[in-house]
């Protein structure tokens, strides 16, 4: 059994073929994807951020939001870029939307990707310390967070406060108890799966990661996986590690789905290059009629690997259609695998 949700990078453009033509559009349009995939009986509704791009940025009002909105479905991110986060401010805003989901929230976080814009992280005020990188800072920034939501007080209270404290070190609130163990790594390598694993974070593995191996996507990030799985049990975590893989998979069950994706199907892995220095691979989609689907998938090793789906899904399509994707995995696809 795989929960299974939908991740959306909230695209968003004039282009008069866009259903989502404006930044309000991609909002509401996302609360009310949530909520009809909560009806269909998906599991999750995650949500990319990218700063300085016609996409979603703002996570928690929108989660906030999503929760308020929903009753069972998990909410979260994948990812949230490190190197632009207050890990105090961030506590304080995750708790927040914690505790208007009860609970439901899972928070992806990482380093970030390759951005819009040279160095955004400067603009919002962060620069790494001597003799550190931005991915060091990102980390640092992280390992900050994950201290902060363990709950325990750590400021000193001003002896004349305006309203009374409780007794001793004070913490960030509202405090969200257990979001601590609901936290997420989006790693792109083997070192950053098993670093994650050491700090007790769950794992979210995407379509992409560097090239590592020179082997197939599916069977290069499977491997990173069990590295993870093996780190996590070698750090003696008490509880049980989660992992999440990211894919475009759409059946062809229409002649709309055919003439969206019909001619389109990418059947291999790609590789480039995200900087000078960073060989990466990119995973191949999935589009094909339902029975060819679930031949292809069950070769996919990494879903085999993992415990969570996460579909990535064409948002400025509209809320209608992708929801008849998520309902053609879910009804067509996801029980001749086993997932339902």
């Amino acid at each position: 059994m795989k929960k299974i949700g939908f991740l959306s990078f909230g695209h968003w453009g004039p282009s008069f073929q866009s259903a989502t033509r404006t930044a309000a559009d991609a909002l509401q349009q996302s609360i009310a994807l949530a909520e009809a995939a909560e009806d269909l009986g998906a599991d999750g509704a995650y949500f990319r951020v990218h700063h300085f791009a016609r996409q979603l940025s703002a996570p928690f009002p929108l989660l906030a939001a999503v929760g308020a909105r929903t009753r069972r479905i998990e909410i979260g991110t994948g990812v949230i870029d490190m190197r632009y986060e207050n890990p105090f401010y961030m506590a304080e805003e995750a708790g927040v939307a914690d505790l208007i989901s009860g609970g439901r929230l899972q928070l992806g976080i990482s380093r970030g990707s390759p951005e819009q814009v040279i160095d955004g992280w400067r603009y919002f005020g962060y620069q790494p310390q001597q003799g550190e990188s931005d991915a060091d800072m990102g980390r640092r920034h992280t390992e900050v967070l994950l201290d902060v939501l363990r709950g325990e007080g750590f400021a000193k209270p001003n002896p004349q406060p305006m309203f009374a404290n409780p007794p001793g070190l004070l913490r960030p609130e509202p405090f969200s108890e257990g979001l601590r163990e609901r936290i997420w790594w989006g790693s792109g390598s083997n070192a950053t799966a098993i670093w994650a694993a050491r700090l007790g974070m769950h794992l979210q593995s995407s379509t992409l990661k560097d090239d590592e191996t020179g082997e197939a996507f599916h069977i290069q990030q499977a491997k990173q996986i069990r590295a993870y799985r093996a780190a996590w049990l070698e750090a003696g975590h008490a509880r049980k590690p989660r992992v999440s893989v990211s894919r475009s998979i759409f059946p062809l069950v229409n002649e709309k789905d055919r003439a969206y994706f019909g001619a389109s199907r990418q059947e291999g892995d790609q590789v480039g290059y995200l900087d000078e220095k960073t060989r990466a691979i990119f995973g191949r989609s999935y589009a094909a009629e339902p029975e060819t689907l679930i031949a292809q998938l069950k070769q996919d090793e990494a879903i085999a690997e993992a415990d969570t789906l996460l579909l990535t899904i064409p948002n400025q399509l509209g809320v209608d259609y992708c929801a008849h994707v998520l309902e053609a995995v879910l009804t067509q696809v996801a029980p001749e695998l086993g997932w339902r």
